[in-house]
């Protein structure tokens, strides 16, 4: 694709973030229809990738908005995600925030603490509103990913472990301005072994038959997303594997009658529509290795040095005999670096470097540091 509009490309100015819309619709659609098989309904995670660009095919495809900030909320409102289909959750709501969500009377409030029951009810009460809940629950099952983007287990910030929850119920009776309609539940990101899913759903099913046996009939279940993509091979696996996943929900998933299914998914719907695009400012050879200096750096995508995450790096410019560089950028951190010893064609000042699966992650997580330029996008279509 990049390479098909590679004279267009040229003519811009990096770092750029390139979009491809064609790829977008296609995991989209994909999504959205193994999802509705069995009667799924998917909130888009706004935290992967909020362009508005982005977010129109999204809600084109029907798909509700999963936010974790005030910000985020008004951002898929503003976009046109009716409030009915918008979810708030977050460990840390502001109460400008749990405020704004309840003026615009939002589908679902996840709460994650008995503090954060206390404060919702007392801002609901104060409007004369009843805010629907459901009770984030850590359920202690291991996501096998990176440990900063593991977020079911008792050692991490979030949910409600298990043990509390007989006092929670107890304080729900007592908040008369909250009403709980659900159960959410998420383990992680970039989850690529499927029997993770499958232990949640184990779980989650524990935890439905306790709701049950306090006489507990809940609306709905949101067993979170984190389904994971292929960094590694692009253009071999562009759309992750929606009709596994969906089934293995399917199979295992035990669910109460009339009750809805609700997932979140962010990175595995927009990930490898993404590449951030660089030119190389410098090549420089070292002792033991040379070094490819780009113009983008940790900046533009931080995911490398933040979590040793790999990205797939690209020369798009030349077909020279190959050689290995440490892929860096220009900012003044030595974890400011894309990649060490990759294979890439001999590399030169000037050639165009593409670095791949940056859709999700990527420009929604840049800065200034270094008092960097934010980078700008474009979006391709064939």
């Amino acid at each position: 694709m990049l390479k098909d509009h590679l004279q267009e490309l040229q003519q811009h100015d990096t770092p750029l973030y390139v979009y491809d819309l064609d790829l977008l619709r296609q995991t989209l659609r994909k999504a959205q229809d193994e999802a509705a098989r069995y009667g799924y309904q998917v909130h888009y995670a706004l935290k992967a990738n909020a362009n508005a660009p982005i977010l129109a095919e999204v809600k084109a495809h029907s798909f509700g908005a999963d936010c974790v900030s005030g910000n985020e909320v008004k951002c898929a409102i503003e976009n046109g995600f009716s409030p009915e289909h918008v979810v708030f959750a977050g460990v840390g709501k502001s109460d400008a925030e749990i405020n704004f969500a309840l003026d615009n009377d939002i589908f679902c409030f996840n709460c994650e603490s008995s503090h954060e029951l206390a404060i919702l009810n007392e801002l609901a009460a104060a409007k004369g509103k009843t805010a629907r809940i459901a009770l984030r629950i850590n359920p202690n099952v291991n996501a096998n990913t990176h440990k900063y983007i593991t977020t079911g287990l008792e050692e991490n910030k979030f949910g409600i472990n298990a043990w509390e929850l007989p006092d929670v119920l107890s304080q729900l009776q007592e908040l008369s301005n909250l009403k709980l309609t659900g159960l959410h539940f998420h383990i992680g990101s970039q989850i690529t072994d499927l029997s993770s899913f499958k232990n949640l759903c184990t779980r989650v099913n524990e935890f439905q038959e306790w709701f049950q046996q306090h006489n507990l009939e809940l609306e709905h279940v949101n067993v979170g997303g984190g389904l994971g993509v292929d960094y590694y091979h692009p253009d071999g696996q562009p759309i992750p594997d929606f009709e596994a996943y969906f089934a293995l929900f399917h199979q295992f998933l035990q669910v109460r009658p009339g009750q809805q299914v609700h997932f979140e998914l962010g990175r595995s719907l927009v990930a490898q529509c993404g590449t951030l695009l660089s030119r190389v400012l410098y090549i420089k050879h070292g002792k033991t290795t040379n070094f490819a200096i780009l113009d983008a750096g940790m900046t533009e995508l931080i995911r490398p040095a933040l979590y040793q995450s790999y990205h797939k790096i690209e020369n798009l410019s030349s077909q020279l005999a190959e050689d290995k560089y440490d892929v860096v950028g220009p900012i003044c951190e030595s974890s400011d670096c894309f990649g060490k010893a990759v294979v890439l064609p001999e590399t030169n000042r000037g050639d165009l470097i593409a670095i791949r699966t940056a859709g999700a992650y990527g420009q929604v997580m840049t800065s200034e540091y270094n008092l960097r330029d934010r980078a700008k996008a474009i979006y391709l279509h064939q």
